[in-house]
């Protein structure tokens, strides 16, 4: 920064906007140790935004979560200004206002003015350039993204974003703030949708694109999310959590920021559903019915498995006494076994391990030869899905896609391996990073899910990453690759 570095002590943090996410950051701020002005231009709102703060560290207290004596000194470090100017002395301000550049930026002109030249000045936006805010306010080597995810109490993550003219001092204390706050901070490029919401992006619109193709419903393709790849929600689910509403306008501003990369586009069904008012858990149906009590059963039990060892290596072509099984990594049944009575089938690797075995067959397919490969991974513990034939099928179609998106981030330096997976995992509680995930399964083997999408579907959203084709080509572990180079 010009002149000085920045500092912030364990005094004069300020929040402005006293919503959801604003009370969850004065929240945090104050459980920090920071003593903390909360600020909204409706004095309704600021009242609202103080009894969720206090309200919220005494149900913490209660729960165990921090001690009552925490909380009490917490609630002690909460001040209400009804004015902005009274956040003049604030060596920090986090702006929590609603998603618009032009009033972002008028904001931080009116905080560069009230707090002076040292003052950090941080927006928590989740979808614009912090670049663009910072354009036309003094002191733009102080304007820096601090991305918090919501519930900020409750969500680890902050994605700690320079602009183009962020001074390094500027990340340093941001990085030691979030520290400060109990968060952990990855440093996101100023891209599209950062870290974790970009490379978040397959799990809903490649489970739409399944929805659409007729390869399962909503419920089987969230159901083998959960069961086959541990996630806590399916895509589905949580497309109604999140309200399909907000969702769309999500994917039409990525689609549109990108200049309509194919990746990122926005799928028919959401329109549909939009147009149609099914807007989640909020309007009590979405994807899922709401007003009758639980919206789906509980997922079935781990089947017991009569064997004790597998067997079979994961690409493996397993024929039994009574059926024939191919694996779909490198291509449909369709395409890889026409005409012939067999089915195909798709678990993560390691199948061993996997919980949940895809199957699927052509109306060559004999009822025997179907019920035979049933058994036979029933028998070894295996939940058992029918869904229609594609290559990957449903969760490998996912999967390899996330992996693929985060091959893409790391190549172009959005993040580092390290922090792309612990964004995902703190930020949308994935069951492991998309680059572990990568490992696991194998880049070949990714790649080559990938490349029998591109060639049997003809769509350029299935293109591999260039540094994910590089690393299949010379496997190497996450951590060293090095970013900015894909």
């Amino acid at each position: 920064m010009a002149g000085a570095e920045p500092s912030v002590k364990r005094v004069g943090v300020g929040v402005a906007g006293a919503g959801t996410m604003g009370a969850g950051i004065a929240q945090v701020s104050c459980l920090g140790g920071f003593e903390t002005r909360l600020h909204d231009p409706s004095p309704e709102a600021l009242r609202a935004g103080e009894q969720r703060v206090r309200g919220a560290l005494a149900k913490g207290a209660e729960r165990g979560l921090w001690s009552e004596a925490d909380a009490e000194a917490a609630a002690g470090r909460l001040r209400l200004c009804e004015r902005l100017d009274e956040f003049a002395g604030c060596e920090l301000v986090i702006e929590a206002s609603p998603e618009n550049v032009e009033l972002k930026r008028a904001l931080f002109t009116k905080l560069a003015e009230i707090c002076g030249a040292e003052t950090l000045l941080a927006t928590n936006t989740s979808s614009l350039s912090v670049t663009a805010i910072a354009a036309g306010v003094p002191g733009p080597e102080r304007v820096i993204g601090m991305h918090f995810f919501n519930p900020p109490a409750l969500m680890k993550l902050v994605e700690v974003v320079p602009g183009d003219a962020t001074s390094d001092q500027a990340v340093s204390e941001l990085l030691r703030v979030a520290e400060r706050m109990g968060r952990t901070a990855v440093r996101a490029a100023d891209e599209i949708g950062f870290i974790a919401n970009r490379v978040a992006r397959p799990f809903g619109l490649e489970s739409l694109r399944l929805l659409g193709d007729g390869i399962a419903t909503h419920d089987q393709i969230d159901r083998i999310c959960r069961i086959g790849g541990g996630f806590r929600m399916g895509p589905f689910e949580l497309m109604d959590l999140v309200g399909v509403d907000v969702g769309y306008e999500v994917s039409k501003s990525f689609w549109e920021q990108s200049f309509h990369e194919p990746r990122w586009q926005p799928h028919p069904i959401q329109s549909k559903m939009v147009a149609a008012g099914r807007h989640g858990r909020k309007a009590g149906h979405g994807y899922y019915d709401y007003e009758d009590g639980d919206h789906r059963p509980d997922d079935p039990e781990p089947a017991a498995s009569s064997e004790a060892t597998w067997g079979f290596a994961d690409t493996d072509e397993i024929d039994g006494p009574d059926f024939r099984a191919v694996s779909l990594l490198s291509g449909s049944l369709a395409g890889l076994a026409p005409n012939e009575d067999a089915v195909g089938y798709l678990a993560l690797p390691p199948i061993s391990a996997a919980p949940l075995v895809e199957l699927t067959r052509t109306a060559a397919t004999s009822d025997a030869c179907a019920d035979a490969a049933e058994r036979f991974f029933a028998d070894r513990g295996k939940y058992v899905e029918w869904v229609d034939d594609a290559p990957g099928l449903v969760l490998g179609r996912i999967v390899c896609q996330l992996v693929n998106e985060a091959a893409f981030a790391l190549g172009k330096g959005i993040g580092t391996a390290e922090d792309i997976d612990t964004a995902m995992r703190l930020g949308f509680n994935y069951p492991r990073g998309p680059l572990e995930w990568g490992e696991e399964i194998g880049y070949d083997n990714v790649l080559t899910t990938l490349d029998a999408l591109h060639r049997e579907l003809g769509e350029e959203r299935y293109r591999a990453a260039p540094l994910l084709r590089r690393v299949a080509a010379a496997p190497r572990p996450p951590a060293t690759i090095q970013p900015g180079s894909g």
